[in-house]
C-alpha cells in the first residue's frame, strides 16, 4: 500500500491529484508529494522496515509509489563507513562516509530514478527522460532499459565523455545541447510538454525527489536508529540536501529516532555557488549565475530548491559553504589517499568543505559527522590528471629499480 494522497504546493499549499504534475497553477510554486502522515506513522515500525529488501525499497512506506514489480537495480542500502584515517587528518573522532559511489550506475541518482521510473510505469508514460549534468543521464538510461522504456537524456555538450558514454551504453538517445545545464533543462521542459515523456526531474520531479530521503533513513538505521550530530552533502539544485533533511524529520515524527536532528551542512564550488553566496549574505533569494566549475554535476546556476536549502540550513543550525575550484581535486585526492574511495568532483567539493570547517574548528571534534559521497571518480578522471603522485620508471631488473628508489627507504643488507 502507499500512503501518498496527492501533491501539494510548497508555497501556497494548494492540493493536486496524483499525476505527472510539477508546478502549481495558482502561484507557480513547486509541487511535492503529500502523504497521510498520521496513518503512516501509526503503521511503520523498525521491525517492518527490517523485513524489507536490502535496497531503498525497504522504506516503501515513506515513498510515493506502490507500483509492482518495482524498477529496482538493487539501488540504495550502500555502506556507511567509519572514516578513521580521514577523521584523524581532519581532527574529527567520529566521522562516517555514506558511500553512494557503489550504487548500480555509481551515483546517488539511482535512488531518485528508481522511484521516478516506478511512477512513469504507473502513469503509463511512453518514455523516460531527463535533463542532466551527467550522473542522472546514466541512471535514467539504465532504469529505462530495465523498465523496457526508451530513454532520452538532455545534457550540456561539454559534459565529461565518461558520463556521456555511461548513458549511451544503455541505449539512450543523447541530446547534446550547445549550452549549459539551465539551457538544456529549458529545452527538456519544452520537450516534456510536447511529447508527454516522463522527465524524471521535470514532470515526475515531486516523486523523483523523494528518493533522496532514503539517504537519511539508511544512515539513521545504520547508526543503530539514531541521527548523527551533523551531516554534509553537496548542493546542486538543492533537492538532495533538502530531502536528506526531510528524511531525518520524518523518522523523528514517526518515533523511529529521537532528537536532536542533525545540523545540515551544504557544499558548493566557487565556480557555481549561488546557494552558498546567498547564505553568506543572509538572504533567501538566489541570484542565478553562469556555471564555470570543474564540478559539473553541481553546476546548476539557477537551483530550483536553493531557497529551501537555505531554510533547512538555518533551521538546523548548519550552513552552506563553498571552496575554491583548485580545492576540488585536492579533496578527491585526500579522500582516496586516506580511505581508499575514489569519489567524483562532487565528493571532492564535500570533503574540501568539510576540511575547511574542521580546520576552522567550526565542527566539534567529538560530534558524529556523516559526509555523503554521491558519485564515483571514474566518471571525472580528467580533473585529477595534474594531481601529484609518486612514480618510478625502471628497467625490469632489481638493480635498475634500486638506482631509482630512495636508498634511505630501501636498504639492501
Amino acid at each position: 500500500m502507499s500512503f501518498l494522497r496527492g501533491l501539494r504546493c510548497r508555497e501556497c499549499g494548494t492540493l493536486y491529484p496524483v499525476d505527472a504534475l510539477f508546478v502549481c497553477d495558482e502561484c507557480f510554486g513547486p509541487l511535492e508529494a503529500h502523504y497521510d502522515e498520521t496513518a503512516r506513522n501509526a503503521h511503520v515500525t523498525r521491525a517492518s522496515i527490517a523485513q524489507g529488501p536490502r535496497t531503498l525499497w525497504r522504506y516503501h512506506d515513506f515513498l510515493p509509489s506502490e507500483y509492482t514489480p518495482r524498477v529496482d537495480l538493487s539501488d540504495g542500502w550502500t555502506p556507511l563507513i567509519r572514516a578513521h584515517n580521514l577523521g584523524r587528518e581532519l581532527g574529527l573522532r567520529n566521522l562516517y562516509l555514506k558511500n553512494d559511489t557503489v550504487n548500480p550506475t555509481f551515483s546517488f541518482k539511482d535512488r531518485v530514478v528508481s522511484v521516478a521510473a516506478a511512477k512513469a510505469l504507473e502513469f503509463n508514460l511512453p518514455a523516460l527522460a531527463c535533463a542532466s549534468t551527467g550522473n542522472l543521464a546514466g541512471s535514467v538510461a539504465a532504469h529505462a532499459a530495465r523498465a523496457g522504456l526508451p530513454s532520452y537524456v538532455f545534457i550540456p555538450a561539454d559534459l565529461e565523455p565518461a558520463k556521456i558514454q555511461s548513458a549511451a551504453i544503455y541505449g539512450a538517445t543523447v541530446v547534446a545541447v550547445d549550452g549549459d545545464y539551465d539551457q538544456a533543462n529549458r529545452l527538456a521542459t519544452e520537450a516534456a510538454e510536447t511529447y508527454g515523456w516522463g522527465f524524471v526531474n521535470i514532470n515526475l520531479r515531486p516523486y523523483y525527489a523523494e528518493g533522496s530521503k532514503t539517504l537519511a533513513y539508511e544512515v539513521a538505521e545504520q547508526l543503530g536508529w539514531r541521527a548523527p550530530d551533523c551531516v554534509i552533502a553537496p548542493v546542486a539544485s538543492g533537492a538532495l540536501y533538502t530531502k536528506i533533511n526531510r528524511g531525518f524529520e520524518e523518522l523523528y515524527e514517526a518515533n523511529l529516532i529521537s532528537g536532536p536532528l542533525p545540523k545540515m551542512i551544504g557544499a558548493q564550488a566557487a565556480g557555481c555557488a549561488p546557494v552558498a553566496t546567498a547564505f553568506g549574505k543572509s538572504t533567501r533569494e538566489i541570484v542565478p549565475v553562469k556555471p564555470r566549475s570543474l564540478a559539473k554535476s553541481l553546476a546548476i546556476g539557477n537551483p530550483a530548491d536553493g531557497r529551501y536549502a537555505i531554510d533547512a540550513a538555518r533551521k538546523s543550525g548548519g550552513g552552506i559553504f563553498s571552496i575554491p575550484e583548485n580545492a576540488i581535486a585536492q579533496g578527491m585526492a585526500l579522500l582516496a589517499r586516506t580511505e581508499g574511495i575514489f569519489g567524483e568532483t562532487a565528493s571532492g567539493v564535500t570533503v574540501s568543505v568539510l576540511k575547511k570547517l574542521a580546520d576552522a574548528r567550526a565542527i566539534d571534534p567529538d560530534e558524529t559527522v556523516v559526509a555523503y559521497l554521491t558519485g564515483n571518480g571514474l566518471k571525472t578522471r580528467e580533473v585529477i590528471e595534474n594531481v601529484a603522485h609518486t612514480r618510478i620508471d625502471t628497467a625490469p631488473n632489481l638493480e635498475s629499480f634500486q638506482e631509482q628508489f630512495e636508498p634511505r627507504v630501501f636498504v639492501v643488507a
